[in-house]
Formats: structure tokens, sequence, C-alpha cells
């Protein structure tokens, strides 16, 4: 479902957005702290696909959108979810072009809003490079807090929905 977010409108995710957000997400320092390198829009395109089509896991909902920035008509980067049960896993990413603009904590806010009152998501948490400070940024002013746990070299941020 379309979510609305003041300037922002978050737009449930479509293998047809791959060509734009293809560019959106193509600058290889998106990639400093989560590794690899931006996908080809065919690439991206099959990416997208396999999220549309879903989790395998019937206990497990995939929620996926792309964040359009409703003044420029343009998308800006994603946000996501993965729910299950009464917990849900976060993630966003906006593309350079617009990042220290507000848009992620906007998305990520309105995201984490709608899981509360439409998914019955009660905990969030998202996975944090410990040297990101944008995104530990992000974290906490969409009400998340540190924890001392860490995965994968990543700091685990929990709140609630």
């Amino acid at each position: 479902m379309t979510i609305r977010a003041g300037r922002l409108t978050l737009l449930p995710l479509e293998v047809s957005h791959a060509e734009e957000m293809a560019v959106v997400l193509g600058d290889p320092e998106l990639h400093a702290f989560i590794g690899g390198e931006p996908l080809t829009e065919t690439a991206l395109r099959a990416r997208y696909a396999r999220l549309v089509a879903g989790s395998p896991d019937p206990a497990v909902t995939w929620c996926n959108w792309v964040v359009r920035l409703d003044a420029e008509d343009r998308l800006t980067g994603t946000v996501q979810a993965t729910v299950s049960g009464e917990g849900a896993e976060i993630a966003w990413v906006v593309g350079t072009a617009w990042q220290r603009r507000g848009i992620a904590v906007e998305a990520t806010r309105a995201m984490v809003e709608w899981l509360g009152t439409q998914a019955g998501v009660r905990t969030v948490i998202a996975h944090v490079h410990p040297d990101h400070t944008a995104s530990a940024a992000v974290a906490a002013r969409v009400g998340l807090a540190a924890t001392d746990r860490v995965q994968d070299g990543e700091i685990r941020w929990e709140g609630p929905a």
C-alpha cells in the first residue's frame, strides 16, 4: 500500500522501478558501509522481481517501498521491512543526490508508523555499521536506541513501532 508522508510518497516496490532506481542507487559511495557495488538495471530488475514475489516463508512478510520526493516527482531511495510476528527488521537507503535533506528520516518514520498501525508490529530493529553516523542519526531520530549487540559487524538498534 501507498504511504503518504509530508513531502514524500512511499510507493510499493514494482519491477518497473528498476530503471529509475538504478540511477538513484548507482553511486558506489552508497556501498561504503554495506559492501558490494551498485547493481545494473538488469540485476536490479531481477532483485525487485524476487522481492515483489514475497518471502518464501509464510511466517515472514517483505514490505518494500520506493521513496518519491513529490515536489521533484523523482524516486530518491527505498525503505524496507521484514516482518515476522510483532517484530520487523528495517532498512533504508537514499541516493547520494538527495542525502542531507531529511528524506531518510521522514520516509523511515512513516514506514515505522505504518508498521505499528497497519501491520501489528510492536518492535523494530535496524543494523547500522558503527562508523555510519548518518544512518545512526536516522535510527535515533525514528526512535531506535543502540544496543550492545553486534551482528556481522553492525550495531543492533531497537525501538517501538
